[in-house]
């Protein structure tokens, strides 16, 4: 009688061991899915934040800013002369 009721208690432990691997097993695949989505959503913002900083530092750049001020705004840097083509 001792022998099955051992017997039986180690069925019981094994099919919760064999339960409990299993179930951590599938948590820990989850949250290796989670995590390459979290790496994949870090890469692309940092793609978009260097090109955002790329168009940042083009934007500050001297010679844009100084076409932006002669073309849109009509300004010129001082003793400098304007021709105005008048046949236009």
């Amino acid at each position: 009688m001792k022998a099955i009721i051992k017997r039986i208690l180690f069925i019981v432990l094994a099919i919760y061991v064999i339960y409990t691997f299993i179930s951590q097993q599938k948590l820990l695949n989850t949250y290796a899915k989670e995590g390459q989505e979290y790496s994949n959503q870090i890469e692309k913002a940092n793609e978009v934040q260097s090109e955002l900083t790329e168009t940042l530092q083009s934007l500050n750049s001297t010679d844009y800013i100084e076409g932006i001020a002669r073309d849109k705004l009509d300004m010129y840097l001082p003793n400098e002369r304007v021709y105005i083509d008048m046949s236009k």
